[in-house]
């Protein structure tokens, strides 16, 4: 497979179209460029070898999942990895599922693959094609990262009584006054006695306030003694927290959509609450394919090292997903169907394999499930053999190609605004910069160039911007979205992406 920025991708494409069947014509919608339309048909779910099991079934005479070789033939490894070691095995579905509670695609408009849309209309499909996952209710101790599925509401006022912001006195009127020094009145305690005009009582921060109090005079500018205080006069209202001063009972504190943060969640439990509504984060599962990738060493014996693996299942996380596991599959196609078939997974991400060579099992993969290709191929430049498809049960799946840059251009065009969506969260607003030194722009596609942003907030392209290099993007704080142009009118300012941190 190859990705080369200006090399265009007709063979593949025309391989894939010998794999589905020649595209039909978009019915009654008008031509559209770029179009083309395929869905697999009832025939493909149903039971083609009469066994009253409605599971696709590989082609006889070839090994199914789970059972021997034939004699003398070999098995890539596979290895299942998750946050707390193997995984338990998987059960069997029929072709893909929905799980209770948790995903949902959007009932489909038509049913047209997108064959090589530009840019903005891709990540806008994978956007707006996959409803939120349902609502689920958690204490606060479980929601952090997660989104909010409905507005956070005050249950109370903030603060909820007349609270003093310092440590000093509580005091009534004018000084000097006189000082009850018996009467400390601390935070968490029952209200003090009310004080009268000219009489002083310390207090402790957040305390809340004694009836007929004026003021608090800070520790720091009192001078307490032989029963009296002495200081400056506060004026009325000094260092006192009045109820309702951050908001009343009712008030939005936060819209829905927002990602729970650490300081999110204190202000939810200041608020009153003791668990929230949220839209969880999307369970991903990772597929890596190719019989050439070693795991561990140096690069030998034309095979090289696998270096999706490592960094998928965290760009994920960032980008919002919880991985349950990276699998390793190789090139095997019965793993891929079996893995994909069975997965427990919100969205599934596959690295390579997604061209038409003779081991590129992601298409006829999805073909025999029965799945609807959505994206098929992206006008952009690392990554156009990027795809989007929908399974039956309406898991997202997301192929990615098996160049490294090309790879991340797939997750920041398909999986970031894809893992938005399920997660309930609006598309992020659009950031700016203008490039120190405008790359050459590609004539039909978008490209996505890795940059550093200066100090200055200019960007400046950076070297290794090929799509089997890591080596930019590992120093890049961005990618710099180049449009599609001609090459005597470089971009000035063009839209940035930053790149999650972990």
């Amino acid at each position: 497979m190859t990705d080369d920025p200006f090399d265009p991708f007709d063979d593949a494409l025309a391989l894939v179209n010998g794999v589905f069947g020649p595209p039909r014509a978009p019915s009654g919608r008008g031509d559209r460029s770029g179009e083309d339309v395929w869905r697999a048909g009832p025939a493909a779910r149903q039971d083609p070898r009469g066994t009253g099991d409605p599971r696709p079934q590989p082609p006889p005479g070839r090994n199914r999942p789970g059972r021997p070789a034939a004699a003398g033939a070999t098995a890539p490894a596979q290895r299942d990895t998750g946050p707390g070691g193997p995984l338990p095995a998987k059960r069997p579905s029929p072709g893909g599922r929905t799980a209770p509670g948790r995903t949902g695609a959007a009932p489909a408009a038509d049913h047209r693959v997108r064959r090589d849309p530009d840019w903005d209309t891709a990540r806008d499909l994978a956007h707006h094609t996959f409803r939120p996952l349902l609502p689920v209710p958690r204490t606060l101790d479980r929601v952090l990262g997660h989104t909010l599925a409905r507005p956070l509401t005050a249950l109370t006022d903030l603060p909820a009584f007349d609270t003093s912001a310092m440590d000093g006195w509580a005091v009534a009127g004018p000084g000097p006054w006189r000082l009850d020094e018996g009467d400390r009145v601390l935070a968490g305690r029952p209200a003090a006695r009310p004080l009268t005009d000219g009489r002083a009582v310390p207090i402790a921060t957040g305390a809340r306030i004694p009836e007929g109090a004026t003021a608090v005079l800070r520790s720091e500018h009192g001078r307490p003694g032989r029963g009296h205080l002495h200081g400056p006069g506060p004026e009325p209202g000094t260092d006192i927290r009045p109820r309702g001063q951050e908001c009343r009972t009712g008030a939005e504190l936060l819209p829905a959509g927002s990602v729970l943060t650490p300081a999110a969640l204190g202000l939810a439990a200041a608020a009153g609450y003791d668990e929230l509504t949220v839209h969880p984060r999307p369970r991903a599962e990772v597929l890596i394919l190719g019989d050439e990738l070693l795991h561990r060493g140096l690069p030998h014996d034309g095979r090289i090292r696998d270096a999706l693996g490592p960094m998928t299942g965290p760009w994920l996380t960032s980008l919002g997903a919880d991985v349950l596991v990276t699998r390793r599959l190789g090139d095997d196609a019965e793993a891929l169907f079996e893995a994909v078939a069975t997965t427990r997974a919100d969205l599934v991400v596959t690295t390579g394999g997604t061209a038409s060579g003779p081991v590129d099992h992601v298409h006829p993969t999805l073909h025999r499930l029965g799945a609807e290709l959505l994206v098929h191929g992206v006008a952009v430049r690392p990554g156009h053999p990027m795809l989007l498809a929908r399974l039956p049960g309406g898991v997202p799946l997301i192929g990615l190609p098996g160049n490294p840059l090309a790879a991340v251009s797939g997750l920041l065009t398909l999986a970031a605004p894809l893992l938005r969506a399920l997660s309930g969260r609006p598309a992020p607003e659009d950031r700016w910069a203008r490039l120190t030194d405008p790359p050459r722009p590609h004539p039909r596609s978008t490209r996505l160039v890795p940059v550093g942003i200066l100090e200055d907030g200019t960007a400046r392209p950076l070297s290794y911007a090929g799509p089997a290099m890591l080596r930019g993007i590992a120093a890049a704080s961005a990618l710099a979205v180049v449009p599609a142009g001609a090459e005597d009118a470089p971009p000035g300012h063009v839209r940035i992406l930053e790149l999650p941190r972990a």
